[in-house]
Parts: structure tokens; C-alpha cells; sequence
């Protein structure tokens, strides 16, 4: 079949809309119609080149659609099932899965090649194969994925809300409530507040923060921090490290949550030097691999008995917690809609993306066209 996707050839360049061929499901594999797909920061490391995949490659993975047709063997979803997409595939039977770190599935070893676990391709254009952004490429209209990468919701539930348990929710609710692990009483900053900050602040106030931190130099992401959790907010690091002496009496904080676009060794440091005595840092944010951006002294980590840790999809198990999450925003635990700032066509991808540059978007999400 044929299908319409936004594709990137190399970096430092645009998406380009192209038509392409589209082959069916093979053995556990299943057709998607993807209802809607989220703007997230991650495609933008890909045009920067601060992650390298193979090109071309179709952008997208936060995704939620409709299943149209199943490959042998299919088990977990059929025909008509409304599903959310995780950006991790989870195969239930490897080491990580096994010892409860799904998260971290070797699955995910493809996502950046773009190709299904046996190495083949989906999506063909003139003799050329196509990759799919973590075996999913959420920017086309349809898509031949695995099995593994889906999570059946309730049908009830609007997918363009929906979509955002794939990636950005559970990725900073998970930053807060299990790579942070967050206390009733504790004292959180997290520095960063795009898709993935504005919910580690939710997951924070949700475990009982008395104070959660937000830092961001732009000013309506302060105030939607405010609106979701947050109890103080600020432009800069130093603004909020006064704070934080003054609310801990000089005990500092007990998680610093590094959720920017870009990490680099500032914001890292200034992380490091927001907690207190037994405080975690988490890094969840990317940068470039092949750049350090990780320097502190090692004297003050054994001293003060601090951590510094990253985390992947929020250290969250993606069958249960896109699940679980859905369920909190159904009984109005957690906010959803609130996080959508606008919603754009395919063709708008790009001018999306210049939007989440420019700091207009908490969110943005593509909605593909029904047909």
C-alpha cells in the first residue's frame, strides 16, 4: 500500500513529505493507523545530529492509532484495537525484561536504524529502504511495526490525548516517581519544563512534594509549571538555588531532575550542587554521546553521598505505566489535555518543531488525517 510520511535525509535539514510504499505484517507484526503523533524533542537530536541514525528515516515515536490488520502469530491486539505506541519495544523475554527493566528491552537496538529486529525494512521508496524513528515513524499516515511496540487502551479514550502516555508522560513521571523516587515531604527541582519537565513537576506534586522547582527562562512555561504542581518557579539555576537553601533551612534538595532539551555541563553541575546530603540527580535529557557533559567533584559525591543516575523512558515499564497513567487521568489525577499547546497537519511538521525551538509549546501533536 502506499502511505504519506514526513522523512529526513540528512541532518541539518527539513522534513520532506514524500509518498511511500508501505509493505503488510509479517510474523508478529501488525498495520497501524496512527490517529495522532507528538512533537517531541528527541526527532530534533536526529536534524541537529546529536543522535545519528540511518538515513532516510521516517521522524516520529510517540504515537496512538487504530490496528487495521495483523501478521501470523499476532497475539496481544486485532483488527480495530485502539492502541498507544511505546518508543521502547518490550519482548517480555529478554535479561532486562525479565528482571523488570523493560525499559531497557534489547529490542531497542534498531531504533535507530530504523529496521525491524531481523534487520529488514517496511517502508520502500525507488529500490531505497526507508527506516522507521524507534521502529515507529509516528510521522506517517500508517506503518508496519512489531507487536512489542504497542499497548492496547481503552477504545473509549481520545486518542489525540492518549498519545502522549507514549513517550513524554510516563518518560517525566516516571523521572520523578521512580528514577527520583519522590517522598511525601521532599523538596524536587527539575530543570527543564518541555513534554517531559512539565511532568516529572506532575509526577513530584502527585507523590507529595512539599516543594517542587521549576526552572525554565521561558515565561509560559513557568506559569504552566505553576498550573500542574509546581510551588515556585524560576529563569535561572541560581534564582532557584537561593530558593531552595532558604525552603530546606540549607539542607538543599532531595532530587534534581534534568529534563532540558539539550544537556550540557552547566545545567549538570548546576543539579549537582541543588541537592543535599543523599540527593540523586537524574538525567533524563540527551545530548551528543560523544560529548562529556558530566563533570563534578568526585571528593563532594562521596562526601555528601550523592547520585548521579540517568534514565530511559522514565525507568518505567511501558505495558503497565501507559496503562496506569490513563487510568489517573480518567479519575483527573493527572492532566492530559492541558498539555496539548496546538495541534498541527502532517505538512506542519516543521513549523511544528519551530514552534518547540522557539519555546511556544508545552506539547505539539500531528494529527494525521482520517482516511
Amino acid at each position: 500500500m502506499k502511505t504519506k510520511a514526513a522523512v529526513l535525509h540528512d541532518p541539518h535539514k527539513p522534513f520532506e513529505i514524500e509518498e511511500l510504499e508501505l509493505d503488510g505484517p509479517r510474523e508478529g507484526e501488525v498495520l497501524i493507523k496512527y490517529t495522532a503523533a507528538g512533537l517531541c524533542h528527541s526527532d530534533l537530536h536526529l536534524i541537529d545530529n546529536d543522535l545519528v541514525p540511518r538515513f532516510p528515516i521516517i521522524g516520529g515515536h510517540e504515537g496512538a492509532g487504530i490496528i487495521e490488520d495483523v501478521g501470523p502469530g499476532v497475539t496481544k491486539v486485532k483488527p480495530g484495537d485502539h492502541v498507544v505506541c511505546s518508543f521502547i519495544p518490550n519482548c517480555g523475554t529478554c535479561r532486562y525484561c525479565a528482571t523488570g527493566r523493560s525499559n531497557l528491552c534489547d529490542m531497542g537496538i534498531t531504533i535507530l536504524d530504523g529496521g525491524m529486529p531481523d534487520g529488514t525494512f517496511r517502508f520502500h521508496r525507488g529500490g531505497t529502504d526507508y527506516g522507521a524513528m524507534c521502529m515507529l515513524g509516528t510521522f506517517s499516515e500508517r506503518a508496519t511495526i512489531s507487536q512489542h511496540s504497542v499497548v492496547k487502551v481503552d477504545d473509549w479514550l481520545p486518542l489525540e490525548t492518549a498519545v502522549l502516555v507514549g513517550c513524554g508522560v510516563p518518560t517525566g513521571w516516571g523521572t520523578a516517581n521512580y528514577a527520583g523516587g519522590v517522598r511525601a515531604g521532599d523538596t524536587t527541582v527539575v530543570y527543564g519544563i518541555g513534554g517531559i519537565g512539565i511532568n516529572a513537576v506532575q509526577g513530584a506534586a502527585h507523590a507529595g512534594a512539599a516543594n517542587v522547582i521549576a526552572v525554565d527562562p521561558v515565561e509560559f512555561k513557568r506559569e504552566t509549571a505553576l498550573k500542574l504542581g509546581a510551588t515556585h518557579a524560576f529563569a535561572t539555576a541560581d534564582e532557584a538555588l537561593a530558593k531552595i537553601a532558604e525552603l530546606t533551612w540549607g539542607q538543599m534538595a532531595d532530587q534534581a531532575l534534568v529534563t532540558v532539551g539539550v544537556v550540557d555541563e552547566d545545567v549538570v553541575t548546576a543539579a549537582f550542587n541543588a541537592v543535599g546530603k543523599g540527593g540523586t540527580v537524574v538525567v533524563t535529557g540527551l545530548a551528543n554521546p560523544e560529548k562529556l557533559t558530566v563533570h563534578v567533584s568526585g571528593g563532594i559525591l562521596t562526601l555528601f553521598e550523592k547520585t548521579i543516575k540517568g534514565t530511559l523512558f522514565g525507568s518505567a515499564n511501558p505495558q503497565y505505566d501507559i496503562v496506569r497513567l490513563l487510568r489517573l487521568y480518567q479519575a483527573g489525577a493527572i492532566k492530559l489535555d492541558e498539555l496539548v499547546t496546538r495541534r498541527y497537519t502532517l505538512e506542519q511538521v516543521n513549523e511544528g518543531y519551530q514552534d518547540l525551538r522557539d519555546g511556544k509549546n508545552i506539547r505539539g501533536v500531528v494529527m494525521h488525517e482520517a482516511n
